[in-house]
């Protein structure tokens, strides 16, 4: 369309959307979701609050009591203050805009959340991806080869790894951010650090270059939709210039607010996503043909046959969960080290259940033998 071709770029022509599949009457273990929500005391409170929300008026900008709430609730160092997001994908968008010099890249390892690639083209920046080795972990002489190569303004640690679920090592982590130094900012991100308890954020201090980024998504907030990142005074002014104005509304706002007044609830929901990622971890390591990786998120990754068979195994067990109303996430086509790999979501006893049932049942039904 001449329109079309006009108008846009060609690097957004060729993108695909984001593709969200229709979940309606699944179990839904593709999105990382926690599937606890608040008990019911607590959600006929939340309800009065919101209730009371001046929804008539714009949010006030500075969203003091949210942040303070987010500090003291989740360790941020005394002294670092936090830029808000409409989730972490607006974060990320925040600091591609801010970072996006003439020839700037962004550098991160493969595979990955994909967000990073997106939002640097979305920003006209280079996006330049790393292999992970075939056991998930990172090349390091590789990331710091690309590193001296390209100087990246902007370099992804997801800490864990999406879609892997893997915590990367810390001391390469460290020579990561070393390397980088002043030529850029390397953005540690812990989207699912309730389960895996590990963290960053307390040595913001030792690397000026650090950005700390999380999300209340994968804690059972999803659907509000916000995301913080802390880091030190000089970075975080900057960012705050392209943070839309009031980009966190205020119904989010309030319930944010009021959930972190109960911050003790979520803790535990996530422990029980901890112990039953472990149990469930079990019952599919045993499996025949079946590999489970270890795993510091809410999900687990879970190869089915080898990674150099043929997908047509995984492909059909994929489709037997969906016969069974079960919707995972198929990843053996995002990279080729995911080849023969889905994504399940760890959720609660029930669900987990009615996945390990429909998951046996499909594994039985196809016509390969196991690898």
């Amino acid at each position: 369309m001449p329109l079309i071709d006009n108008i846009i770029r060609p690097e957004i022509r060729a993108l695909a959307a984001y593709h969200v599949p229709d979940s309606e009457g699944y179990v839904k273990l593709d999105a990382m979701e926690n599937p606890y929500q608040l008990p019911p005391a607590l959600r006929e409170e939340l309800g009065r609050r919101l209730a009371d929300v001046a929804m008539n008026r714009y949010p006030v900008p500075s969203y003091a009591r949210l942040k303070a709430g987010l500090q003291a609730g989740f360790g941020v160092p005394a002294g670092y203050g936090l830029t808000l997001g409409n989730g972490s994908d607006e974060l990320i968008s925040m600091v591609s805009v801010a970072c996006a010099k003439p020839g700037a890249r962004v550098l991160a390892p493969l595979p990955g959340f994909v967000m990073y690639a997106m939002s640097a083209k979305f920003a006209g920046l280079e996006f330049v991806g790393v292999p992970l080795k075939p056991d998930f972990s990172l090349d390091k002489q590789a990331m710091l080869a690309a590193i001296a190569e390209h100087r990246p303004a902007i370099t992804y640690l997801a800490y864990p790894n999406n879609p892997t679920g893997n915590l990367f090592d810390s001391a390469d982590m460290d020579d990561i951010i070393r390397a980088v130094g002043d030529s850029g900012i390397v953005v540690v991100d812990e989207a699912y650090q309730p389960f895996a308890q590990a963290s960053y954020m307390p040595r913001l201090a030792e690397f000026p270059n650090l950005v700390v980024m999380r999300t209340v998504s994968k804690l059972g907030l999803a659907g509000i939709r916000l995301g913080y990142m802390s880091a030190s005074d000089a970075l975080l002014t900057e960012f705050e210039k392209v943070r839309p104005p009031y980009n966190v509304n205020v119904l989010s706002q309030a319930a944010a607010e009021f959930v972190l007044d109960h911050v003790a609830v979520l803790d535990a929901q996530a422990a029980q996503l901890r112990e039953q990622r472990g149990l469930l971890a079990q019952s599919l390591a045993v499996l025949p043909g079946v590999t489970v990786f270890p795993s510091a998120a809410n999900f687990l990754l879970v190869r089915i046959g080898v990674a150099e068979a043929p997908a047509a195994r995984s492909d059909a067990v994929f489709a037997g969960l969906l016969a069974h109303k079960v919707l995972v996430k198929n990843v053996g086509k995002m990279h080729p080290l995911l080849h023969n790999c889905l994504r399940v979501t760890v959720s609660t006893p029930e669900e987990n259940t009615i996945f390990l049932d429909a998951f046996k049942a499909s594994l039985a039904s196809t016509s390969t033998a196991p690898a």
